[in-house]
């Protein structure tokens, strides 16, 4: 029975790999080669791995381009719904301009809605300080001057600059947010779930179930209520994801040029194919390494094959890991900054030259740092 079966694997063998003989004249001479079955097997397998590897690759990237694709439409169908609200704003603002100019019946009744817009409106700024940007856009327009208009004039001038004040606010906060969302995605994370962390903003805008209730609260009409709760939402969006971003990895360990990517390689010592669980960057010896978000330091020391190697807990399930360091300059159990310098470039354990190894882990899975790296850029833009 066994001589049947091995009878049956060698013809198989035999029909699809049969023993070939190459030949190469060259200048006269003529040179033979043998391509044993053996040997044209071991090339098929080769050739089956390459095709599958460039597949899965080939696959990772066009998920990534969906995702980005995705993203990018989302934040063109918000700034679409944006415009039309901005339209349809003018639109009212002209007409009440129509109204008021008829009449200066209701002046001083006017004055005291814009005094309380006022309030409500340096309410809302309050809660943009400190983030980037924020001044130059929501600065409002001077109001015409005493001798250059009527006090009514002035008086819808300012009105009108509340309004688009107001809605600018609210179309700042959803633009970040949507670019935040959009870095959580690059990164293979969902944001909802990050986004949905955090304390909300207090104060009656929380306390305020309705625009009515809201408009009790701030003592202004409820159109304009309406406007402020809106940029209050998408402000509490904007604060929980850029919050959770700051505590993520999405910085670069150093700005060396990369050598080595995540995913299956050749390894350098066998030639034979491994898993690659990080990514590689060389630079000169002792180049300055810096941590990618703030954290604890879990480890530091020698690991078997990585060398001095350092591991931060960055919480949430997410650690990083840096190897083959020529030095080290944190201890276990330190608190860790965003770009704090925690040690240098070396070659240790099992290594072929100057790099940086680094690796990103979530929930004790290794991910690609290429990933987070994309993230952090997007939220730089």
């Amino acid at each position: 029975m066994d001589e049947d079966q091995g009878a049956v694997r060698r013809s198989f063998i035999g029909r699809w790999f049969p023993e070939r003989h190459v030949y190469l004249r060259s200048n006269g001479d003529t040179r033979g080669y043998v391509l044993t079955s053996g040997r044209q097997m071991m090339l098929a397998v080769a050739g089956v791995f390459l095709a599958g590897w460039t597949l899965l690759a080939s696959g990772g990237f066009i998920f990534d381009m969906v995702a980005r694709t995705r993203a990018d439409d989302e934040i063109v169908r918000a700034r679409a719904a944006s415009e039309r609200l901005n339209a349809d704003l003018q639109a009212r603002l002209e007409t009440a301009v129509v109204r008021m100019s008829a009449t200066t019946g209701g002046l001083d009744e006017m004055a005291g809605m814009v005094e309380r817009r006022h309030a409500a409106l340096t309410h809302v700024m309050t809660m943009f300080q400190g983030v980037q940007g924020a001044e130059a856009v929501l600065t409002p327009t001077a109001p015409p001057a005493p001798g250059q208009a009527r006090p009514i004039q002035r008086i819808v001038a300012v009105r009108m600059d509340q309004e688009r004040l107001i809605e600018r606010a609210g179309d700042f906060a959803q633009t970040r947010a949507e670019r935040l969302r959009l870095a959580f995605r690059l990164a293979g994370l969902n944001p909802a779930v990050y986004g949905a962390d955090g304390s909300a903003l207090g104060g009656p805008l929380i306390e305020a179930g309705d625009p009515k209730a809201l408009a009790t609260i701030l003592d202004v009409d409820e159109p304009f209520a309406v406007r402020i709760r809106h940029a209050a939402d998408n402000l509490t969006d904007m604060r929980r994801l850029a919050d959770a971003a700051e505590g993520l990895p999405f910085n670069r360990p150093t700005q060396a040029r990369t050598t080595s990517g995540f995913g299956v390689r050749f390894d350098p010592f066998n030639g034979r194919p491994a898993v690659h669980q990080g990514q590689d960057f060389a630079a000169p010896l002792n180049t300055p390494i810096y941590s990618t978000a703030p954290g604890i330091v879990s480890f530091a020391g020698v690991r078997s094959g990585y060398g001095n190697t350092i591991e931060i807990d960055h919480g949430h399930g997410f650690k990083t890991r840096f190897a083959h360091l020529n030095s080290m300059a944190v201890q276990p159990g330190q608190r860790i900054a965003l770009g704090q310098r925690i040690g240098a470039m070396g070659t240790t354990g099992r290594s072929t030259g100057v790099h940086l190894h680094y690796e990103v882990w979530m929930d004790g899975r290794p991910q690609n740092p290429a990933r987070f790296f994309r993230a952090g850029d997007q939220i730089v833009q």
